[in-house]
């Protein structure tokens, strides 16, 4: 690349361009103005803007799912930043590879103290993977280049870098090249591997524990054939991917994020456990002391090392990536497993078999609700050909049920806990994959923290559809309550005020018009299909009002 020395503002956009991020959500400010202009000049460089922090930081989350790879998100300054933490949060937690810059007034007026100035690195680094700033114009491009690489790295996240306006002013001359990105499909040693095979095929009753880390090393398919072989059930621990097909007969569903007690019931009995890309357990309220039963032999596979026996005691931990280490445990297996052991894994995958084929006869208690017939509406005219930001929370169990997460790529569920990722989300899937129809379900509260999303969707021919499960309340919260009363012997009483969003009732399609977009409200389960084939129909963003 030319080394003519251009001003760093000009040359960070030629590096982020090598990078393939050519792309970039943000809101702007005064003191990346500089910047901006330059982006704004810039040849095969899109910047697609946001009404706030909190829904670029989204949107930029959800097109980093849905292609795999970073997102470039600016935020401005200190305010900027503030207001994209909570968002920032769930793509640390969700391990999502974006690239965060933030500008400030200038290193020169650091002594100040003047308006609008903070510590933006401090500010940054309890959510993110690695947050700097750069006060030396000869190494903008040097730490641009190390932030990709951190954030693409596993375990993946966001990373922070902070661009002072000076700096950026400055003429730069540093060489433009691609981030190394260190591949890290390592496999673990045969005997490594021999000893995991030894530990879990002596098993009677074998579980599998899985998280996200099998989708972002494609070993869906490892994955389930170790399970089949050792006749596992499989739970999916802090997942928000496609790591085992939902019609697979071992698929047992998601071990849940809230109550310890939950998961420790899960694996209680098992006396030989494999663990795979994800930590146990993700609750907010877990379980101090190890679920596991005394003497089960724990297997634990990642290649975030940090989180092998984070928490728990375990027989073996491997960091190795998770696709070549299911791989070489399964030729293990197939070496270890004795007959007699072989015919229980197989009996146990057959009654699994049968009773996912007792449960698809049985009539659903749902099925004449205005939510499942939109749901079996939309599978019908779609036939599951789709991709699904699901934040629909309380009603995620019915969007399965209808729309199943299949196939890699084509769902994406919330993760970290906070709400406003949904909307979003599914603006970004769409940026990123614009030949597949993208829908994203937000219950009624989430969706307010990020109804704007909606105009950036608008703005810039973004064709999502979205879906409001609407009960009128924060329905996950008289859930968690209930619990909590019982678990501390409380009589039931009414749910505390500040759950419920009743009272003014929000005009969801009439906001969606607001926007720029188009909605219709269902209320009824005969105005359901009708809703479909509109959104379906419709040339653009659309929206579905679904009452509960």
């Amino acid at each position: 690349m030319n080394s003519e020395a251009t001003p760093g503002r000009e040359r960070l956009i030629e590096q982020f361009k090598a990078d393939g991020l050519t792309v970039m959500f943000g809101n702007p400010g005064t003191v990346e103005q500089g910047f901006l202009d330059a982006v704004d000049a810039a040849a095969d460089f899109q910047y697609v803007l946001a009404l706030q922090e909190t829904v670029a930081a989204g949107i930029a989350d959800g097109y980093a799912r849905a292609t795999g790879g970073a997102a470039l998100l600016q935020l401005h300054s200190g305010v900027g930043l503030g207001n994209g933490i909570g968002m920032l949060y769930q793509s640390l937690r969700g391990h999502t590879p974006l690239v965060v810059v933030a500008g400030d007034a200038g290193v020169r007026y650091d002594a100040m103290d003047a308006q609008m100035a903070c510590d933006l690195v401090a500010m940054a680094k309890p959510v993110t993977k690695y947050a700097t700033r750069v006060t030396d114009p000869r190494s903008v491009l040097r730490t641009i280049r190390r932030a990709v690489k951190i954030a693409l790295t596993p375990p993946r996240g966001p990373v922070f870098v902070a661009l002072p306006m000076d700096v950026l002013d400055e003429l730069n001359s540093e060489p433009v090249l691609p981030a190394t990105v260190p591949l890290t499909d390592v496999a673990p040693s045969p005997a490594s591997v021999g000893r995991a095979a030894e530990l879990l095929a002596a098993a009677e009753r074998p579980l599998v524990l899985v998280g996200d880390g099998v989708s972002l090393s494609g070993a869906q398919a490892e994955l389930a054939a170790v399970a089949e072989l050792l006749g596992a059930d499989v739970y999916e621990v802090d997942s928000s991917e496609v790591n085992i097909a939902a019609s697979h007969p071992l698929r047992r569903g998601q071990s849940g994020h809230m109550f310890g007690p939950h998961s420790k019931e899960l694996v209680a009995g098992a006396d030989g456990v494999l663990i795979v890309g994800t930590y146990v357990f993700p609750e907010v309220f877990p379980e101090l002391e190890s679920p596991f039963r005394p003497g089960a032999k724990v297997v634990h596979i990642d290649l975030n090392a940090y989180e092998i026996a984070k928490n728990h005691p375990v027989d073996l931990g491997l960091a190795a990536d998770p696709r070549q280490a299911l791989r070489a445990l399964a030729g293990g297996l197939e070496q270890r497993l004795t007959p007699a052991r072989r015919a229980a894994a197989a009996a146990r995958l057959e009654a699994r078999v049968q009773e996912r084929d007792r449960a698809a006869r049985q009539p659903s208690p749902d099925d004449d609700t205005p939510m499942a017939v939109f749901l079996r509406t939309l599978a019908e005219r779609t036939r599951g050909d789709l991709i699904v930001f699901d934040e629909a929370l309380t009603t995620s169990p019915l969007v399965t049920r209808y729309l199943p997460p299949e196939r890699p790529g084509d769902y994406h569920l919330t993760r970290g806990g906070s709400l406003g990722v949904g909307f979003p989300g599914a603006v970004g899937a769409k940026l990123a994959r614009p030949d597949r129809l993208v829908v994203g379900f937000a219950g009624d509260g989430g969706s307010m923290y990020t109804y704007q999303a909606l105009w950036t969707a608008v703005r810039h021919g973004i064709d999502a559809k979205f879906v409001v499960c609407n009960n009128r309340k924060y329905r996950l919260l008289d859930d968690n309550i209930a619990q909590y009363w019982r678990e501390r012997d409380i009589a039931e009483h009414p749910f505390p005020g500040s759950f419920d969003l009743s009272r003014p009732e929000i005009d969801f399609a009439g906001l969606a018009r607001a926007l720029g977009a188009d909605g219709t409200r269902v209320e009824k389960p005969d105005e359901a299909a009708a809703a479909v084939d509109r959104m379906l129909a419709h040339p653009g963003p659309f929206l579905v009002d679904v009452q509960i």
